[in-house]
C-alpha cells in the first residue's frame, strides 16, 4: 500500500523510527500507523489517516510502518493485532487504538492528540500565571474560551483566577457545568472550605475549630480535629468524616496528609 505523496506523511522504518517518530515527537505530535499489505481494514484506515493528516497542514506528522518488513519496532511496542495507531507527543506514547474505527471516532483520537489553537493558547496561560502573570493570564484564557466554548482548561483556568481575586460566585460558575472534572471538582472544594469561616456551627465547639482551621489552611490541625470528632461519635461523627472528605479532594490523592489521614479514617470506621 503506497503512501500518499505528502510532506505531512512519511514512512518509516526499524532503522529510522527513533530519529522520524521519537525525535520529531519532540517538536509535533506523531502518529504511527502500523499496517500490512495483507490487511484489508488497514487499507480502509490508512487513507482516512492520510486525509486527516493532510487536512490538519502538519499540526501532526503521520508516520506508517510496515509491521511485515520491520518487525523490530513491531515487537517492540506489542503490535499483536492491526491495523494498529499509536500518538507519540514528547517520545512518549500518549493515545492509542487497535482496529479500523469509524471516521468520527478517528477524527476525535486526532483531536485529542493534536492541540487546538485554544489548547495552545491555554499553555501560555497557565505559564503566565505560573509566573505571576495573572491579568496576562487571565486574558489568554478568555481569548482561549473564546475559541473554544468547550475548552476545559480554559474554563478552570479562568475559574481558578476568579476564586483567586476572590470572585467565588463567578469561580463557582464556570466550574459547576464542569463535574464530574476532576480539578473542577477540587476547586469546588476549595471554594466550599474556604466559605466555612463564614458559617461555623456554634453547637459544637470542636467541629468548629476544625472548620476554622480547615478554611485557613491548616489542613495538619483540622484533620486531628475531624478524626477525633469521628472516633468519638456523636451528632459531629458524619459532619467531620465529610469534612475529612472534602479536605482530601483539595488536597489530592497522593499528598502525603490524605495518605496518612484516609487510612486513620478508614480505622475509625471500621
Amino acid at each position: 500500500m503506497a503512501t500518499t505523496a505528502s510532506p505531512y506523511v512519511i514512512d518509516v522504518t526499524d532503522s529510522t523510527f527513533g530519529t522520524a517518530v521519537l525525535e520529531e515527537s519532540m517538536r509535533r505530535p506523531v502518529v504511527v500507523d502500523f499496517w500490512a499489505e495483507w490487511c484489508g481494514p488497514c487499507k480502509t484506515l490508512g487513507p482516512v489517516l492520510e486525509r486527516m493528516a493532510n487536512e490538519r497542514q502538519g499540526a501532526f506528522l503521520l508516520a506508517k510502518l510496515d509491521v511485515d518488513a520491520n518487525q523490530q519496532t513491531a515487537m517492540t511496542f506489542g503490535i499483536q493485532s492491526i491495523p494498529a495507531v499509536k500518538a507519540f507527543r514528547n517520545a512518549r506514547l500518549v493515545e492509542e487504538f487497535v482496529g479500523a474505527l469509524p471516521e468520527s471516532s478517528i477524527r476525535q483520537f486526532i483531536d485529542v492528540v493534536v492541540p487546538t489553537e485554544a489548547d495552545l493558547e491555554v499553555a501560555e496561560g497557565e505559564l503566565a500565571e505560573m509566573q505571576g502573570r495573572l491579568d496576562e493570564a487571565e486574558r489568554i484564557f478568555k481569548k482561549a474560551f473564546e475559541l473554544d466554548p468547550r475548552n476545559v482548561r480554559a474554563a478552570i483556568g479562568l475559574a481558578r483566577l476568579a476564586a483567586a481575586r476572590g470572585d467565588l460566585e463567578g469561580a463557582k460558575h464556570m466550574l459547576l457545568p464542569l463535574r464530574p472534572e476532576p480539578e473542577a471538582e477540587r476547586l469546588l472544594a476549595a471554594i466550599d472550605i474556604s466559605e466555612w469561616a463564614a458559617r461555623l456551627p456554634s453547637s459544637d465547639p470542636a467541629l468548629r475549630a476544625g472548620m476554622e482551621a480547615a478554611s485557613e489552611g491548616r489542613f495538619p490541625q483540622a484533620l486531628e480535629s475531624f478524626l477525633r470528632l469521628v472516633l468519638e461519635g456523636g451528632e459531629a461523627r458524619e459532619p467531620a468524616r465529610s469534612a475529612m472528605l472534602k479536605i482530601f479532594a483539595v488536597l489530592g490523592d497522593q499528598d502525603p496528609l490524605t495518605q496518612e489521614y484516609r487510612r486513620k479514617l478508614a480505622t475509625a470506621l471500621f
